[in-house]
């Protein structure tokens, strides 16, 4: 397992420069509805714009541009719960990259559909851990892993997010943002606290798929016997050294909210912002209300809206599933 120990803001720059005609600068916007809603100025940074979908584009494009032309043609392995695959699946293709992606066989169908629609090889496992255990036979046979969270040039990626907040809005006060692995947590933490180290970072993760908050709690990181939230962009079975030891550097606190809450929230940005999210986009909007007493009127937060690759039924099952009023 790599242990992060060259992601800086430095890196995160090059980032930006490599992968720039890539991806997408994605919009920030004040939202009204939000801001009422949390009593103070609330900014979404809508990253479910981003090309697949999500934040993750940027750490796939900025790792195999990286790579050397004989790592190319070795191909590439990766694990993950849906947005991680269907980045590298993307820039693969666009690469001339050949992808096999790993996915446990609880993803939701939209995420696995997307992936093979992109082109790449999908092999479904019985759990995620059990995913991550044939991606190192196959690294062992050759191919590149790679990891969807604990790799710096995957994290520098992420962290452009950051840059570009900062650039967008420079008073920003704080950002709410969600945990799976902690990569975009380390990337953006980094970008933020090295451009306005005063900024506030606040974590957020799903119940059952809390994996940071329990690191947090034990000061190491420990592997969850299973992901059971529905939030399975959040699934990560464990955070690394590399990710923990940044999330203690640059967050305030995690905050652990329910799948209902992050339901509930998908339906009032669907309503009000008019825009599908995922649950782990979502959950920041549940997590900011219970943060709301460390917000004054005068505030500037910015939630991340980190992916939005939820499918219609999907949807209609969370809502049905937890009673959620649509």
């Amino acid at each position: 397992m790599c242990i992060v120990i060259g992601m800086d803001i430095q890196s995160i720059e090059r980032a930006r420069e490599l992968i720039s005609g890539r991806v997408k600068r994605t919009p920030l916007e004040f939202s009204h509805s939000l801001s009422e809603r949390l009593g103070t100025n609330i900014y979404v940074k809508f990253e479910l714009f981003q090309k697949t979908g999500s934040f993750k584009a940027r750490g796939a494009f900025n790792k195999l541009l990286g790579m050397s032309a004989k790592d190319r043609a070795k191909g590439v392995v990766a694990v993950s719960g849906g947005n991680h695959a269907q980045a590298i699946a993307f820039a693969s293709a666009d690469l001339g990259i050949d992808a096999t992606i790993l996915m446990a066989e609880n993803t939701p169908r939209a995420y696995v559909e997307a992936t093979r629609g992109y082109g790449a090889k999908v092999e479904l496992t019985s759990t995620i851990a059990e995913a991550f255990r044939l991606a190192a036979e196959y690294e062992a046979a050759g191919r590149v892993f790679v990891h969807p969270f604990d790799d710096d040039e995957i994290m520098a990626g992420a962290g452009t997010v950051g840059i570009e907040i900062i650039e967008d809005l420079p008073d920003v006060t704080d950002v709410v943002l969600s945990i799976g692995g902690g990569g975009l947590a380390g990337g953006v933490g980094t970008a933020v606290k090295a451009l306005r180290p005063n900024t506030r970072l606040w974590g957020v993760e799903t119940e059952g798929a809390d994996a940071m908050s329990q690191a947090l709690s034990a000061g190491r990181p420990v592997e969850l016997p299973a992901i059971t939230s529905i939030a399975k962009t959040l699934g990560a079975p464990y955070v690394s050294d590399g990710t923990l030891r940044l999330a203690q550097q640059n967050l305030e606190s995690v905050t652990v909210v329910s799948d209902s809450d992050a339901v509930e929230a998908m339906v009032f940005i669907l309503e009000r912002l008019k825009v599908i999210t995922e649950p782990a986009a979502s959950c920041t909007v549940s997590a900011a209300e219970r943060l709301k007493d460390n917000f004054s009127p005068d505030s500037k937060v910015v939630l991340i809206f980190c992916g939005g690759n939820t499918g219609v039924s999907d949807l209609c099952g969370y809502v049905s599933r937890f009673n959620v009023p649509g």
